[in-house]
């Protein structure tokens, strides 16, 4: 689902508990994460829940390198948040992804006033993961 279809979804729904709702819908959508790739190394530090994001890059020529991601999370919430992110940055060539504002995106939709504090930062320090693997894959080509 593309970015623009949830922000359209969120936009029609007006009462919070259909948002939660929506949002745990979009958590269940998301692919199983595989076992091998619960690591240590793909577990996003700073979230209350447990979370893990891998990142896939591929060379895509001067277009630079494009990011696709994988993710879960025991939360059900979260699962809903790592989907929100994943339409907004999956696919996509690092430098748009640096480019993008998640957490502008965040606020638009209304979250960070209905999500709990651990929740919002956990947010954060998914963004700021998928950030840090996009300028680490354009150093790499450069």
């Amino acid at each position: 689902m593309s970015i623009n279809e949830i922000i359209e979804n969120f936009e029609l729904l007006e009462e919070w508990d259909d948002r939660y709702r929506y949002l745990i819908e979009l958590g269940r959508a998301l692919p199983p994460l595989p076992e091998a790739a619960r690591t240590a190394t793909n577990k996003v530090q700073g979230c209350a829940s447990q979370v893990w994001l891998a990142t896939s890059i591929k060379p895509n020529g001067g277009g630079g390198p494009v990011l696709s991601f994988e993710g879960d999370s025991d939360a059900h919430i979260v699962r809903g948040l790592i989907a929100i992110l994943f339409s907004l940055y999956s696919g996509k060539g690092a430098q748009e992804i640096l480019a993008a504002d998640a957490v502008k995106l965040f606020e638009k939709l209304g979250l960070r006033e209905h999500l709990t504090p651990q929740r919002s930062n956990g947010f954060r320090s998914m963004v700021e993961r998928i950030r840090r693997d996009a300028s680490a894959a354009l150093a790499a080509v450069s």
